[in-house]
């Protein structure tokens, strides 16, 4: 609740003048039934048409009154219950960005996308609502059962007994229900994993047939967030009925207990009609809190889950230079005997990698500036993993890692960052014009994109549609083939002009013509350019100044090519099946 409000109080005046006319509002409404009253016990027995019009007009004003600033109440609490959410969401999105690695993987990719959707979409509901009727409700109980005292004191105190039953039933419900959302939200998660794969693997689940696989699979997960969702529903669905039931039994009491009491001239007939609308008014005041309620647990489970990401310290932060660890070396780019498991870096947070076999040990190199590495060994041996050491998006668990002689965290992280151009694998292109693709919001002039585009090899495709470099691509590239999306990420890694060009299995779409062009521009436009390659043919690699081969974390081989060649098995029997070459 705290963080709800820390947000919507910077449109305290809003808010303020939102209550103020929702509660003038409630207030006015509460006041018609009294005159009604006033209109069959005082004047209509005078017989005075001129009184009865009147107070008639009296009537049609506080209706008037009471719309318009109802009406108002709730356009304010809209503009400040989305001015308040944007400023959410943005914080999310912001803070989200700057997670770490591991607090990434510790939250997950579907549930940060659920946390910016439908637990935003929750808050703003009950911000958006609850300004309006956390007035209008209690004051059209509290001030219901105040008026009917005036009336009659003996018809009001069945009110008093029934009302705090219903509060007590409310508040319990609203208690037992906020873990249930919870649970939803969780399961809201599930279904977002779910279709993002799926939406991002389609083409394989078709190629390989797996609709029937994939629907039991969504199904099961829409099965459970259906039930969890009916417990959450029935739970909260309780003190209607119960509250109704109350009602009835109070309203009828009323009904009996004043037609007694009329017959026997201690009560006005206008007092029971009076009664009978105060009593709905009542039973609005009750379902509305009900409501407030019903949308607070689900606002509050939402807003925790929203709370936990904006409230994470930042990740990975740059360190104080004496904290730093230092070198003698004088290369660009050194690992010092680096080791790293995921789940036991920073702070050693679990994350969804734990107990996976995916790590380095004792890794050291060192790179001249300008210099190649390439970096190359099965799946899952950690070639990826050096890369996120190096641009800090984890820190390892033991030894250092320096970038022109500093310890990578005395780096601000865009300071660091700014250094690299990269691609990544499975690395995304934007639903954006290919030029927009290729700048990435770095201000390059169009001659720039134009440069990078030409020596990535795209410009040859690009130029050949209609219009050019505006051309647009489709969600994740979908438009573009294999080699041509490879191609605009190398032109975006190339656009800045790095100090550190990293290719993660960036060539794997290219063919081979391609790709030794590609690696002949690299050596001669960016030869000031430091260059890491992690590829799995040793055709992207061998003609770089140095190569690791790792295997399940550790170095079995570092050297050039030639020196591989003749000390490294497995380099060697790598080379001779993808050269096609005797032994």
């Amino acid at each position: 609740m705290k963080f709800m409000l820390s947000y919507l109080k910077r449109y305290r005046w809003l808010v303020a003048a939102c209550m103020g006319l929702k509660l003038l509002a409630t207030i006015l409404e509460l006041l018609i039934p009294y005159v009604l009253e006033y209109m069959i016990d005082e004047v209509a027995p005078k017989k005075r048409m001129s009184l009865v019009l009147l107070w008639g007009a009296v009537m049609l004003v506080l209706a008037a009154l009471t719309r318009f600033a109802s009406v108002t109440a709730n356009r304010l609490s809209v503009k400040s219950a989305k001015s308040a959410t944007y400023e959410i969401r943005r914080d999310l999105f912001w803070h989200s960005l700057n997670l770490s690695g591991n607090q990434t993987d510790r939250f997950g990719l579907p549930s940060l996308t659920s946390r910016m959707t439908s637990d935003s979409y929750n808050v703003q509901s009950f911000l958006q609502s609850g300004q309006a009727l956390g007035v209008r409700a209690p004051i059209m109980l509290v001030g219901g059962i105040v008026i009917t005292m005036t009336m009659d004191v003996g018809l009001s105190a069945i009110l008093c007994v029934m009302a705090p039953i219903m509060l007590v039933v409310t508040v319990s419900v609203s208690l037992w229900g906020i873990p249930l959302y919870d649970k939803v939200q969780q399961s809201v998660d599930e279904i977002v994993r779910i279709m993002r794969e799926n939406i991002t693997g389609i083409r394989v689940v078709k190629a390989l047939s797996k609709e029937d696989y994939e629907r039991r699979r969504f199904g099961a997960a829409n099965e459970t967030m259906t039930r969890r969702e009916r417990k959450a529903g029935v739970v909260m669905a309780l003190p209607g009925p119960l509250m109704t039931l109350a009602l009835n039994i109070g309203l009828t009491l009323v009904v009996i207990i004043g037609a007694i009491r009329v017959n026997n001239g201690v009560t006005k007939p206008g007092v029971i009609l009076a009664f009978l609308t105060y009593f709905n008014m009542i039973l609005m005041g009750v379902m509305g809190l009900n409501r407030v309620f019903m949308m607070l647990s689900k606002a509050t489970a939402s807003a925790k889950r929203i709370e936990a990401v904006i409230a994470q310290p930042e990740g990975l932060a740059a360190i104080p230079e004496e904290q730093a660890a230092h070198t003698d070396r004088e290369e660009f780019i050194v690992f010092d005997h680096v080791s790293f498991r995921y789940g036991e870096s920073s702070g050693k947070v679990p994350t969804v990698h734990e107990g996976i076999q995916m790590s380095i040990s004792e890794l050291s190199f060192a790179m001249k500036k300008g210099g190649s590495l390439g970096i190359i060994g099965a799946t899952g041996c950690g070639k990826t993993t050096v890369i996120n050491l190096l641009m800090r998006f984890y820190d390892p668990t033991e030894g250092h890692i320096f970038v022109d002689g500093k310890d990578v965290r005395i780096y601000e992280k865009d300071d660091l960052r700014r250094k690299f151009g990269v691609v990544f694998q499975n690395d995304v292109i934007f639903a954006e014009s290919l030029a927009e693709n290729i700048d990435f919001g770095r201000s390059v002039d169009e001659e720039g994109i134009r440069t990078a585009a030409a020596n990535a090899r795209a410009q040859e495709f690009i130029e050949a549609y209609d219009d050019t470099y505006q051309h647009q691509a489709a969600i994740h590239g979908a438009n573009l083939s294999g080699g041509q999306r490879q191609r605009v990420l190398i032109a975006r890694a190339l656009a800045a002009h790095p100090e550190i060009l990293v290719l993660d299995d960036a060539s794997s779409a290219l063919d081979y013509k391609t790709d030794a062009a590609l690696r002949k521009v690299i050596r001669e436009e960016y030869r000031d350019t430091t260059t890491i390659v992690v590829a799995q043919r040793i055709s992207s690699i061998m003609s770089l100044d140095d190569i690791i081969m790792l295997d399940e974390g550790d170095v079995i081989g570092h050297g050039t090519h030639e020196e591989l060649m003749a000390s490294c098995p497995k380099y060697r029997e790598i080379y001779h099946t993808q050269m096609g070459e005797g032994r």
